[in-house]
């Protein structure tokens, strides 16, 4: 609000008496300081709804909208002296803006091969996660169990990965986390 605007909302008694210069004037000015960083945040408020517009310090704040805050506790933990200077995820904030506007696809597939396979991938933003079903590491069949092959580039995500596979898949099922160079030359069945 202006203070013109503010002016018209006084008292007839208070509106009389305003004065170029005088202290009333001063105090509409100051009012409607106030009201501006309000306002701006209000012309735009649908940038703040959208992953991929909103203001880098909110998009924590949608994750958390989406119940993807449990990848990041510590992030979100409200000890003294906590730095918020980082990004949530080590993927950066980029990642996280994805994970939110991926998220109604993630819940549609959550507790699946395909679900996790893309809840890594975009998570780390890194391609060519494999996953193997009911095989162990080394290819012997495991029921309920699957090996997740990471691809090297995603190693400095694996306290990430490791969260995000505890969350994500089915509670009765083992896994183990394979980096891919761990794993090259054997062939995906």
């Amino acid at each position: 609000m202006k203070s013109n605007e503010i002016k018209e909302l006084l008292p007839q008694l208070f509106q009389r008496t305003l004065r170029d210069g005088g202290p009333l004037n001063a105090l509409l000015d100051v009012m409607a300081s106030l009201h501006e960083p309000v306002e701006t945040v209000l012309a735009d408020l649908a940038t703040f709804f959208n992953p991929r517009t909103a203001p880098d310090k909110f998009v924590p704040y949608l994750a958390c909208w989406m119940d993807l805050d449990r990848f990041f506790p510590l992030y979100c933990a409200q000890n003294e002296g906590f730095q918020r200077n980082a990004d949530p995820i080590s993927s950066g904030n980029g990642s996280l803006r994805e994970l939110i506007a991926s998220a109604a696809f993630l819940s549609q597939w959550r507790g699946t091969a395909k679900g996790l396979k893309h809840f890594l991938e975009i998570a780390t933003g890194v391609g060519g996660f494999r996953l193997l079903e009911n095989l162990d590491g080394e290819g012997q069949p495991r029921p309920f169990h699957v090996c997740i092959i990471m691809p090297d580039d995603a190693e400095p995500h694996r306290a990430l990965i490791e969260r995000i596979v505890e969350q994500e898949k089915p509670a009765y099922v083992s896994y183990e986390l394979k980096s891919g160079s761990a794993t090259e030359g054997r062939e995906e069945p």
